[in-house]
């Protein structure tokens, strides 16, 4: 059965790959599975029919046969379970790889987040000037940590794996800012990752879905 996610009809990053729905079209395109799209407005989100899918009325969703997930940490691991060559085979390197799947999302991409969401929707608060210095301190903190552990590796482990794909991803939060400067180790590997053949496949399929309409002046 082909697998079906959901992804936004209406991009709200106007086709650059940052909504986590990408994260699953990129491993997708890596093991050469086929997937269907259902795409989704921002109202149907919030509806009963994909609360059943999703009880945060959020995107991305995995339906394949009897299996549906939510969380794109979640749906990762279960496609690495599913698809040779998303993990490594040697145990201690598959748990090795585990663990930088959750520093991933639980280390890295909190700070870059509450970065995003005090910059989109906090900016008006009496207290926004102080907190944002403390943001940024934190991520470049993280992303210094990280390029220590990188060293001069192309990647996490031995090859290229899930946990890559799923820290690429989340530096790409990063791309728009110059938050990124000083690390160009980090930079090289972000690099490294858009280069591969199924990262360009899921970007095109990223690019098609339409970008929100910019109201009129």
């Amino acid at each position: 059965m082909t697998p079906t996610i959901t992804a936004f009809e209406r991009s709200p990053d106007r086709g650059r790959g940052l909504a986590r729905d990408f994260r699953l079209r990129w491993a997708l395109e890596e093991v050469g599975q086929t997937y269907d799209l259902r795409l989704m407005s921002f109202e149907a989100l919030k509806q009963p029919a994909h609360r059943a899918l999703n009880p945060f009325g959020q995107i991305p969703t995995y339906q394949d046969g009897s299996v549906t997930l939510f969380e794109s940490g979640a749906i990762l691991l279960h496609l690495a379970d599913q698809h040779p060559g998303l993990l490594p085979t040697d145990p201690a390197a598959r748990a090795r790889a585990v663990a930088w799947i959750f520093a991933a999302l639980a280390t890295v991409e909190l700070p870059i987040v509450d970065l995003s969401m005090a910059t989109m929707l906090e900016s008006d608060k009496p207290w926004a000037a102080e907190r944002r210095p403390l943001l940024v301190a934190r991520i470049h903190t993280r992303l210094t940590d990280l390029a220590q552990a990188l060293g001069p590796a192309d990647w996490l482990g031995d090859a290229f794996c899930v946990s890559d794909l799923l820290m690429i991803t989340v530096l790409r939060r990063l791309q728009s800012s110059a938050l990124l400067d000083d690390h160009p180790s980090l930079l090289a590997y972000i690099a490294r990752g858009e280069a591969r053949p199924a990262f360009q496949r899921a970007f095109a399929s990223q690019q098609a879905v339409p970008a929100p309409q910019t109201p009129p002046a």
